[in-house]
């Protein structure tokens, strides 16, 4: 059950929306939105409405305008209670008045009050914002337009002044009454490989001798019933860059918006490790609540939320390090522990573990999250077994900056790595608590495989930490850094580092040059990587940079409405101003003056109606984005005969280092989905599978021709020797995975 964007009545029933029209810019790995949406009252009476949607919490909202019957409207951005005050004025004398806010319980929803829309006017929204653009496991740069707003649970009282309750009518998607149209440029310097979506696209116009840029657009008839996701696969993603933008001209000395200010763009050099001889433990929360036994997204054959969710967590099961400790939550209105604490991995806790995973259904009702959270919290630490949190939900939850605040108060002695299950997830949420506590964060819709992005989180938790983080900078005299991003205390080998700074005294000739420099400390040595840039500012009229600056800056200041402590709200509301970049605290105002007729009541109701599944979604998938190297070079041997251990390829990396685990990077595939799991869940803690008619049934093979075409010597993982595996139907040894 999902809201779609739209304009809502004060007695919560939708205006009805015409089109979308949407144009996107990215540019590297930054893009830039303009929004509009398009209403028509055409009824008798006059109306106040609200317009709900959805946005990535990372998305720095700059700008909002209303068309109103051919007059354009701009707003202002002031103080949230002020503009509401304004509002409440402007509506009580005859004018016409437009409020955009945030919601109060989360950063990814917005809100906007249309006042005094009278019969037969037509109302074009637009927005702009400006986002950074996440890098994905296989190298490409995701965007999503979001549709789905999912209704979200909240304890009684806490969603009284939320937009997030509101009910709208249901119906087919084919019966959805407005359309969406999206056109994107896409540029790089490097060049374009490719570009994927989950929606129909027109033909893809590449431009330039190396591909540098191209468009494309949504083929024609698009309905808004999905979130629209763009993939976008460049020739080159790791080369570390740093753009330096000119600031506001007039602006005050002190404004963030007056100085120059750069974007810099690592991708450190870490090197590859050995990771510590303990590992840590690993805790698995795991959402069972109601909303989980929905499909991942609108698909035909979408697979069902916990489904995948329990598919991923035997993954991940399979993929732990002998000699750590886990335990596993599930949490709904309750929630339960599978032991009382933290036991050690081994076979036996392994198949105790998997056997209640396997029980495990979407059946103990709302999200309530920050209880399991503090029970985790408040148990004892394990003397070296540094804690590792991997957090499963679809996101339901109404007051997000209550959750990243429990979060955030234990980030000390934890990370934790979150991954957002179907279209409609909290990106506020998801986002949120992986940020405040060292992790990362994932998103997991219909078309993706939640495996190789579990793994990749996995594989990054078993990283040695990286200590002493700082950065340099190396400029002409008179010239400065002062940096606007919160301090680097967490980076992880293959990601990409932005941070934000502004430059303040006496800029150079053109052809100055300066140069930052990244440093680090692993395993007791240091590191370092440099970046030589132009000093030369350039000119953009939409100042991206200074808005994404100022986005990092009020992403680390900004608790919410109700939890920002004073002192961070002063910083947050000055910044937030200065910017013109909304934040919790702050709202965009615009009054029409022009207008001056009394508000008439009652208000009409009239509804665009949400999309709705209607029928029973079908468990389904594919494994088109994914990676399970083990198994897939134990399929691949016993195919082809066991080639050599020295003929698997050397890219085969591993998640742990005392057994040849599963594989987090590669993505081919040798069975389908369900072979992978069968063949998966026959695995053992040790990374070994019992030689048996169970094994060769998966394999699509009898054990006779199994036991033929196995090589005479197996080699042992972390063994001085190795073991000799005769080729006999009575042979039923352990075959160990290489």
């Amino acid at each position: 059950m999902v809201h779609p964007c739209g304009l809502l009545t004060r007695r919560e029933e939708p205006v009805p929306l015409k089109s979308i029209s949407v144009t996107l810019s990215i540019c590297e790995f930054v893009a830039g939105v303009s929004a509009t949406l398009n209403y028509e009252n055409e009824e008798k009476v006059p109306l106040e409405a609200f317009f709900v949607f959805p946005m990535d919490e990372d998305s720095a909202v700059y700008s909002f305008e209303a068309m109103v019957d051919g007059k354009k409207i701009m707003a202002e951005l002031q103080d949230k209670m002020k503009a509401h005050t304004n509002y409440e004025n402007a509506i009580s004398q005859g004018h016409q008045a437009f409020l955009l806010e945030e919601d109060r319980c989360s950063r990814d929803v917005f809100c906007c009050n249309v006042g005094n829309l009278h019969p037969g006017s037509k109302v074009a929204l637009t927005l702009k914002y400006v986002q950074e653009l996440p890098l994905e496991a296989d190298g490409a740069l995701r965007y999503v337009l979001p549709a789905i707003l999912n209704p979200r649970y909240s304890l009684s009282g806490w969603s009284e002044d939320s937009c997030l309750n509101m009910k709208t009518p249901v119906v087919p998607l084919e019966d959805l009454p407005y359309t969406l149209s999206v056109v994107a440029t896409i540029s790089s310097q490097h060049g374009i490989e490719r570009i994927q979506s989950n929606c129909p696209l027109s033909p893809i116009e590449y431009h330039g001798d190396d591909k540098t840029s191209a468009q494309v657009s949504l083929a024609d008839g698009h309905k808004f019933d999905r979130d629209v996701e763009l993939l976008v696969y460049y020739s080159e993603v790791h080369t570390p860059s740093v753009a330096v933008e000119m600031g506001k001209p007039k602006t005050d000395s002190d404004c963030l918006m007056g100085d120059p200010s750069a974007m810099v763009s690592f991708y450190p050099n870490i090197p590859e490790a050995q990771p510590p001889i303990t590992c840590g433990e690993f805790v698995f929360l795991m959402d069972c609540s109601g909303s989980m036994q929905g499909p991942m997204s609108k698909q035909d054959k979408s697979q069902l939320r916990i489904e995948a969710a329990k598919e991923t967590l035997i993954l991940l099961l399979k993929s732990l390090p002998i000699g750590c400790y886990f335990n596993i939550y599930g949490f709904g209105s309750s929630y339960e522990a599978f032991f009382p604490n933290s036991v050690k991995y081994n076979q036996h806790t392994m198949e105790e573990a998997l056997r209640r995973v396997n029980l495990m259904q979407a059946d103990l009702g709302g999200t309530e999250i920050l209880r399991p959270l503090k029970t985790i919290y408040g148990a004892s630490s394990i003397p070296g077994h540094p804690l590792q949190l991997f957090v499963f939900t679809d996101g339901e939850v109404i007051d997000s900056f209550s959750v990243i605040k429990e979060v955030r108060s234990n980030s000390l002695r934890h990370r934790c790595f979150s991954f957002g299950i179907g279209e409609g997830a909290s990106t506020s949420l998801i986002k949120g608590i992986a940020r405040v506590a060292g992790g990362t964060s994932e998103f997991i819709t219909g078309k993706e495989r939640m495996q190789s992005k579990v793994l990749r989180a996995l594989k990054r938790s078993l990283q040695p930490v990286v200590e002493d983080v700082s950065l340099s900078w190396d400029l002409p005299q008179g010239l400065s850094a002062k940096m606007l991003s919160p301090e680097q205390t967490v980076i992880f080998r293959g990601q990409r580092l932005i941070v934000y700074a502004q430059l303040t005294g006496m800029m150079p000739p053109a052809e100055a040059t300066g140069e930052v420099c990244l440093k680090y400390i692993l395993q007791g040595k240091s590191f370092e990587n440099k970046v030589t840039f132009s000093l030369q500012p350039k000119l953009d009229a939409n100042l991206t940079i200074h808005r994404l600056a100022a986005k990092s800056f009020l992403q680390t200041k900004d608790m919410g409405f109700r939890e920002t402590p004073a002192n961070d709200k002063k910083d947050v509301l000055k910044v937030s101003l200065e910017c013109g970049v909304i934040s919790s605290h702050t709202a965009f105002i615009a009054i029409n003056k022009d207008l001056n007729k009394p508000v008439q009541r009652p208000l009409v109701r009239r509804a665009v109606p949400r999309p709705i599944l209607m029928s029973t979604p079908v468990v389904m998938s594919s494994y088109n984005r994914s990676g399970l190297g083990k198994t897939q070079a134990l399929g691949q041997k016993l195919k082809k005969k066991c080639r050599p251990p020295e003929e698997i390829s050397p890219e085969m990396e591993t998640a742990r280092s005392s057994s040849n685990r599963t594989n987090l990077e590669t993505r081919n595939t040798v069975f389908g989905n369900e072979h992978l799991v069968q063949l998966i869940s026959l695995q053992k803690a040790n990374g070994s599978w019992d030689l048996n008619e169970g094994l060769a049934v998966v394999l699509g093979m009898s054990l006779e021709d199994v036991l033929a075409a196995l090589p005479l010597k197996v080699y042992l993982k972390n063994e001085s020797d190795f073991e000799s595996v005769e080729p006999s139907p009575w042979n039923t040894s352990c075959l160990k995975s290489t």
